[in-house]
C-alpha cells in the first residue's frame, strides 16, 4: 500500500511552483522588456553625448534575477503563512462553541467523564485533531483515571505546550525563507560589485555606463531583498501572535468551562 504525501507538503510544493511560474511570466512579459527599453534609450543618449537624467524606473530596479528570486520566495512564504493562519482561525472559531455543555453551578464527577467525552468524539475526524478537542479529551481522561483536579490541569497544560512547540517548529521553513531573501540580495550585491570592478578600465577611459549599471545591480538587489524581508518578518510575527493566542485561549477555555466544574466527592 502506497503512503500518500501529507496534504500540507503537497500544498507547499504546489505553491512554490505557482509562485515560480507567475513571477517568471511577469518578468518575461512586463518587467524585463520595459527595463531593457529604458536602458537602451539611456545608452543611445549617452552614446550620442546628449545630457540626460538617469531614470530610476521601478522596472530597472526589479529587472535582475536576484529580485525575481526574492519575489518567488516572498509569494511562497505568504502562501505557507496563509495556510497556517487559515488553520489557526478555523481552530479559534471552535472556541466560540459550547463543546462541553456545563452550566453555571454544575459539577462534573469522575464517573461522568464518559458522558462528556461523547460530544467530543461525535465531532468530525478533522475537528477532533484540533487543539481544543484534544485538550478536553485529555483532561476528561486524566480526571477519570486519577480523580485529581491538579493532574487534569497539568494534562491540559502539557497538551497546550506540546502544540505550541509544534506550531513553532512548523514555522522553520518560513524563518529560513526570511533569512534566505536578504542573503540572495547580498549575492546580487557581490555580483554587481564584481561586474563593476571588471569594467573599471572602461571607467578610466571615460565610459562609465557599464560601471553604473553594475553598481545598480548591486544596490537594487539589496534594497528589494531588505524591503521584502521586512514584510515577511512582519507577517511571520503576526502569525506567531495568532498561534500563541490560540494556545493561551484554549488553555483558558479548558480552565473556565471544564476544570473549574470538576469535583471529587470525599
Amino acid at each position: 500500500m502506497k503512503r500518500q504525501l501529507p496534504f500540507e507538503l503537497v500544498y507547499q510544493l504546489t505553491a512554490l511552483m505557482l509562485a515560480l511560474i507567475i513571477v517568471h511570466l511577469i518578468y518575461l512579459t512586463v518587467i524585463r522588456p520595459n527595463a531593457e527599453a529604458i536602458l537602451s534609450e539611456q545608452a543611445e543618449l549617452a552614446a550620442a553625448g546628449e545630457p540626460f537624467v538617469q531614470d530610476r524606473s521601478m522596472f530597472v530596479v526589479l529587472k535582475d534575477y536576484e529580485q525575481e528570486s526574492c519575489f518567488i520566495l516572498m509569494l511562497w512564504a505568504m502562501a505557507i503563512m496563509g495556510y497556517k493562519m487559515r488553520a489557526s482561525l478555523k481552530e479559534r472559531a471552535l472556541l466560540q462553541e459550547d463543546i462541553v455543555k456545563v452550566t453555571e453551578g454544575m459539577s462534573i464527577l469522575p464517573e461522568d467523564t464518559r458522558e462528556y467525552t461523547r460530544p467530543i468524539q461525535a465531532l468530525p475526524d478533522e475537528v477532533q485533531t484540533y487543539l481544543l478537542p484534544r485538550a478536553l479529551t485529555s483532561a476528561l481522561q486524566r480526571f477519570s483515571s486519577t480523580r485529581n483536579v491538579q493532574d487534569v490541569s497539568e494534562a491540559v497544560k502539557s497538551v497546550c505546550e506540546a502544540e505550541s512547540d509544534r506550531l513553532d517548529s512548523e514555522l522553520a521553513m518560513v524563518r529560513y525563507i526570511a533569512w534566505a531573501i536578504p542573503s540572495i540580495g547580498f549575492i546580487g550585491t557581490v555580483r554587481g560589485i564584481s561586474q563593476a570592478l571588471g569594467q573599471a578600465y572602461k571607467a578610466v577611459e571615460g565610459d562609465i555606463i557599464g560601471v553604473t549599471e553594475s553598481l545598480g545591480v548591486a544596490f537594487n538587489s539589496t534594497f528589494i531583498a531588505l524591503v521584502i524581508s521586512i514584510v515577511i518578518m512582519f507577517l511571520t510575527h503576526q502569525l506567531q501572535l495568532i498561534q500563541e493566542r490560540l494556545v493561551l485561549d484554549t488553555q483558558n477555555y479548558c480552565d473556565q468551562r471544564l476544570i473549574r466544574h470538576l469535583q471529587v466527592r470525599g
